[in-house]
């Protein structure tokens, strides 16, 4: 199936939907962070002898359920069309049509509204004002 095109007017109204996601996805990738971090300490100290071995396991559950989690909110941004292109930044884009062919809306977490537009090859540093 082909991406889904986007008018203005339809990823405005996704907009609100979008920043909550990508706040989502953030925390989860902070909480991945912290949690794989967690996991190497514990792995590190255990040494491969067994010692700690609950907590090695409980840390690596957390691991993966954190992942799972993130890659369903992005599942849910993929399924809207929404493409999520840098995590950090909160960075997502929406095709849509200008002047006959496809390019991107742009918005990213911070920003009041889409108030941008790139080529599909020029990413973030392409940005032009609507």
């Amino acid at each position: 199936m082909p991406p889904r095109l986007f008018t203005l007017d339809e990823a405005l109204l996704l907009l609100p939907v979008v920043r909550r996601l990508v706040t989502e996805i953030q925390a989860a990738k902070t909480e991945v962070v912290v949690a794989s971090a967690r996991l190497e300490e514990l792995l590190a100290r255990t040494g491969g002898n067994g010692y700690l071995a609950g907590q090695v396991e409980e840390a690596r559950a957390a691991v993966e359920r954190t992942m799972t989690e993130m890659q369903a909110l992005i599942g849910e941004l993929e399924e809207m069309g929404v493409e999520l292109k840098d995590v950090e930044e909160g960075l997502v884009d929406f095709r849509t049509m200008r002047d006959g062919r496809v390019v991107y809306l742009c918005w990213r977490q911070g920003e009041e509204t889409i108030s941008y537009w790139h080529e599909l090859d020029t990413g973030f540093p392409g940005r032009q004002p609507l």
